[in-house]
C-alpha cells in the first residue's frame, strides 16, 4: 500500500499523534488481544498551513475537533493495524484537500431591464386574473 504524502500541505510526522487502541465490535479473540485500531491526533497550531485553510479546516471538522486546534481521525474498519492507519492518515488527507480549496467569491449581479419587465407583466397579468374573481358586477 502506497503510503500517503501529507507534506504537500504543511503536515510533517511532528503534527501527528497515533494511539493504538483495541477496537470494539466483531472479531473475536483478536479484538481482545491487539490493539488495531488507531487514533490520529493533528495539531493545528503545529502545522505550518496558511492560517486561510486552518480555519476552513475547522469548520469542515465540526466535532471532531478536540482540546482547542486538534483533530481527532478514529479508525477502526479494518482488521489489522497498518490498514487502519492507512484509513485514517487517507480521512486527514481528504479533510486538507477540501480545507485547501478556497471558496469561490460571489459577484453582485443586478436584473437585466427585461427581466425586470417581465415580472412586472406577470405581476400584472396575475393581479387581473385575481380582480376578476369572485363577486359580480352588481346588476342584481
Amino acid at each position: 500500500m502506497d503510503a500517503i504524502d501529507l507534506s504537500r500541505w504543511g503536515v510533517d510526522d511532528r503534527c501527528l499523534d497515533e494511539r493504538f487502541v483495541r477496537a470494539s465490535g466483531p472479531g473475536g479473540q483478536n479484538v481482545n488481544k491487539v490493539s488495531t485500531a488507531v487514533e490520529l491526533r493533528f495539531d493545528l497550531d503545529a502545522s505550518t498551513m496558511p492560517a486561510d485553510m486552518k480555519a476552513r479546516l475547522m469548520t469542515l471538522a465540526g466535532s471532531r475537533m478536540v482540546a482547542g486546534h486538534v483533530l481527532l481521525i478514529d479508525s477502526r474498519e479494518h482488521r489489522t493495524q497498518a490498514q487502519n492507519r492507512e484509513a485514517a492518515r487517507a480521512r486527514l488527507a481528504s479533510f486538507l484537500e477540501a480545507a485547501a480549496k478556497r471558496p469561490k467569491r460571489r459577484r453582485a449581479t443586478r436584473p437585466s431591464k427585461a427581466s425586470k419587465e417581465r415580472r412586472i407583466d406577470t405581476k400584472k397579468k396575475r393581479s387581473t386574473v385575481k380582480a376578476t374573481r369572485g363577486r359580480s358586477g352588481g346588476d342584481d
